[in-house]
């Protein structure tokens, strides 16, 4: 054996009631459990949980997992695996035009780190580059905006029957490639722009080739219910099994209206449809801040959006939209700065918003909190982030308890004071919704956390603490595990937390990260590669 967990208490990914046993890990396998495992090294559990790795269904490391290879926030709160290329925006498939504008729309997420080296444009590249290294296991999905971005172009319109036909032939060789699946962004530009026809076709390519549509549905405001259920047809059209991401019900409108989401999906699911859906235990979300703007400000790329928001009567006409009607890119609800707090900006002379939501540093300069924002805008070229403060704790807990619930941090690594969900989901679920309030059992959460997200990524030998599987594994005390991540101080690891072993390999080791590399890419069972 190469590391044997001695005395652990198993909880074992499928929802049983955990038993104590040993567990021997050899060459990157569960290779024995038992009453008696020796050889190798021991670490002497005493009665501490044994788990699967968790696995993040909805991150967005895609950069900083190269970037920044130790990648603690992850290591550290237990996560094994983690699928990136979410919300339709990342950086593959993309050609030199493309990925000069994602790196500009994206900097808000994933920072544009100097000296940075970007040697992949196809799904498959990208796939390689994360196979050099990487702390913990990923999964990509083809982001559905980015795959419009480079075969339609910025512009709001449908697309021609030869660039429907471009999608899905390049879509067909990135799951070729090893992606799982495909996301899409549909408050997000370009994305936003596919109705639901052409996304009903992209997802027939997907579910014919063995993947899964998460989509960023079309509101999380007042139209939450209707976007669900366009999603559920586009499933149901199409063939292609539906994975919701950060399925959460949000702004006023839709406080206590968990429970007529979960109906919609109950239905669904009683019909034949495969559906699952991750959620992150918390209430304030976390975007660019551009995102809030009009879908056709958006429109043609950044540097067009950039000089719309310097024109007066343009950004009065979106100042309207936002602060009266509802911009399609704020959910369609009435925009209260008092609720969007800048959490991370690029210049120093605007360190200063840090921390203050827009209505108060508007208050601070004397201004209208509209015309702060749009000077923002320009003067970060888009490049800053937002806290929103829209969740309601209610609609969290009943979406957390459906079985098809799955865990994910949707967590953004960079930016002055990111959300802490970055560095806390994974323990905030066993230590708040477990040990503090009993939403879920504690066998309950880690299947929702590990054997039910690997399930619907076919990781066919993944997710359960089982002999032959791979050997990503977390060993905590249920008792001290925690969160200590804030909104003041997010970058902070996660307490009770122990060890952390990726494919057989130690990467925390007695609470300290190791300099192992172990992660690989996890490809469609389907890829060719």
């Amino acid at each position: 054996m190469d590391i044997v967990f001695r005395g652990a208490r198993v909880v074992d990914g499928t929802g049983a009631p955990a038993y104590r046993a040993d567990v021997g890990v050899r060459d990157g396998r569960i290779a024995e459990i038992g009453d008696r495992v020796d050889g190798g090294r021991v670490v002497d559990a005493d009665g501490r949980v044994l788990a699967p790795g968790f696995i993040d269904m909805h991150s967005h490391s895609d950069l900083q997992v190269l970037a920044n290879p130790d990648h603690l926030a992850k290591v550290s709160q237990g996560v094994t695996t983690e699928v990136l290329g979410q919300d339709g925006l990342s950086y593959a498939p993309a050609d030199d035009e493309v990925l000069a504008v994602l790196r500009a729309q994206l900097a808000g997420w994933n920072d544009d780190p100097p000296g940075f080296d970007w040697d992949w444009r196809s799904v498959g590249e990208y796939l390689d580059r994360l196979d050099r290294g990487i702390a913990v296991n990923a999964a990509y999905l083809v982001p559905q905006g980015t795959l419009r971005m480079l075969c339609v172009g910025y512009d709001d319109r449908p697309a021609t029957d030869a660039e429907l036909d471009r999608m899905r032939d390049v879509l067909a060789r990135s799951l070729r490639e090893g992606a799982v699946g495909m996301s899409s962004g549909l408050t997000y530009t370009p994305g936003m722009y596919a109705d639901t026809a052409e996304l009903t076709e992209l997802c027939r390519v997907v579910g014919e080739l063995g993947g899964f549509y998460s989509p960023h549905h079309r509101s999380y405001g007042a139209g939450a219910l209707d976007a669900y259920a366009e999603m559920v047809r586009v499933s149901r059209d199409s063939g292609c099994p539906l994975h919701l991401a950060h399925a959460t019900m949000n702004f006023e409108v839709n406080r206590g209206r968990a429970g007529e989401l979960l109906d919609l999906l109950d239905r669904a699911i009683a019909d034949g449809a495969d559906i699952t859906l991750d959620t992150y235990p918390y209430l304030p979300g976390a975007t660019y801040l551009s995102a809030l703007l009009p879908s056709w400000a958006g429109e043609g790329g950044p540097e067009a959006t950039l000089a719309r928001l310097t024109d007066a009567g343009t950004r009065e006409r979106i100042r309207v939209e936002l602060e009266e009607t509802g911009s399609d890119g704020c959910h369609g609800v009435p925009v209260d700065w008092e609720a969007i707090e800048v959490n991370g900006v690029r210049r120093t002379e605007n360190a200063h918003l840090v921390g203050s939501s827009i209505a108060e540093s508007a208050r601070r300069a004397g201004r209208p909190p509209a015309e702060l924002y749009f000077d923002v805008l320009v003067s970060e070229r888009l490049g800053t982030s937002c806290l929103m403060h829209v969740g309601h704790e209610d609609n969290v807990r009943a979406i957390m308890r459906h079985p098809v619930h799955t865990g994910g941090s949707d967590g953004l690594l960079v930016g002055d004071r990111p959300h802490p969900r970055a560095w806390g989901t994974f323990p905030r679920y066993l230590a708040r919704y477990v040990r503090e309030l009993g939403v879920l059992g504690l066998e309950e959460c880690v299947a929702h956390l590990t054997g039910r997200a690997a399930q619907r990524l076919r990781l066919a030998d993944r997710g359960l603490v089982r002999e032959g599987y791979a050997a990503d594994l977390v060993l905590f005390d249920p008792d001290a595990v925690a969160d200590t991540a804030t909104f003041e101080q997010p970058r902070q690891a996660a307490e009770g937390i122990t060890h952390v072993v990726v494919n057989g390999v130690t990467v925390l080791d007695d609470g300290r990260r190791t300099d192992a590399l172990p992660g690989r890419s996890l490809r469609n069972p389907g890829s060719r590669v």
